[in-house]
């Protein structure tokens, strides 16, 4: 089987785990929720933190919930995340989406959030949370797309976050504009037209705490996370231009009309 090749651009500094321990299945997952049942088996792939996981568990309360990441540290902050909540039908496992070390027809519903844009070979991911799926079960993917991403007002310099961005994120073997993507994925994948039902969903940062959280979080990922590293060891920028670009993303906070939307494409395959 493929292993990843991709690296994480992310990586898990504080600014990065601000904006995943934020993430609920209210506001990440509410397209797959009507479709849990409180029996099921549930795989949650790239689980970071466990924000996501905690509350599905919570929705399969007789079932169970597999939370899989390929950083072993950040198991155990999504441990931590469902001891909190009492929760005692969560499992946790490291491993790679490309070559999932499960049986065929394992889980019930098989789910990724924020997790295709960063492998090497999303088409590949698609096939083993199909395979590992049972039949009549699902695969719920949902992805960001960063060309999509529009915000208010037009400060200087945030074309330039974006563009650094994309870059950095191609040069490391994702696909940042992987929610327009994943419907034409899933087909690759072996997917049935007819099996796959497509949507969007959005976050939207408008209130003064939302602005300050968002480009708070984003001034500090520039500077101080494994994505500026990774955005100058590539050759990309320089520390001055993220300073720069940090600086853009504080200025944008502090406008009083200031409204950020992120655009999600999001997946629901019946296998």
């Amino acid at each position: 089987m493929p292993q990843e090749t991709a690296v994480y651009t992310h990586g898990h500094h504080e600014s990065v785990l601000r904006s995943h321990t934020w993430r609920t299945a209210a506001n990440s997952a509410a397209y797959l929720l009507d479709a849990l049942r409180p029996h099921m088996r549930v795989l949650d792939i790239g689980c970071g933190p466990g924000t996501i996981t905690a509350d599905l568990a919570a929705l399969v309360p007789d079932g169970e919930v597999t939370a899989l990441d390929r950083a072993p540290g950040i198991l155990e902050q999504a441990r931590a995340t469902a001891e909190g909540r009492s929760l005692t039908n969560v499992r946790f496992a490291v491993g790679d989406v490309h070559a999932l070390d499960f049986p065929d027809d394992t889980f019930c519903v098989t789910h990724a959030h924020q997790v295709l844009q960063h492998v090497g070979d999303p088409v590949q991911a698609l096939r083993e949370m199909r395979r590992v799926t049972r039949p009549g079960g699902i695969v719920a993917v949902r992805d960001a797309d960063y060309a999509g991403m529009t915000w208010y007002p037009e400060v200087p310099g945030m074309d330039a976050w974006l563009d650094l961005y994309r870059r950095v994120a191609r040069a490391n073997g994702g696909e940042p504009d992987a929610g327009r993507r994943l419907h034409a994925w899933a087909r690759q994948a072996g997917f049935a037209p007819e099996a796959i039902t497509a949507t969007a969903g959005t976050w939207c940062y408008r209130t003064p705490e939302e602005r300050a959280w968002w480009s708070g979080l984003w001034a500090d990922r520039t500077v101080s996370s494994g994505y500026a590293e990774l955005a100058v060891d590539g050759g990309h920028t320089t520390p001055r231009e993220l300073a720069e670009i940090a600086a853009t993303w504080r200025a944008w906070g502090a406008e009083e009309d200031a409204w950020f939307a992120v655009l999600h494409g999001e997946l629901r395959c019946r296998v």
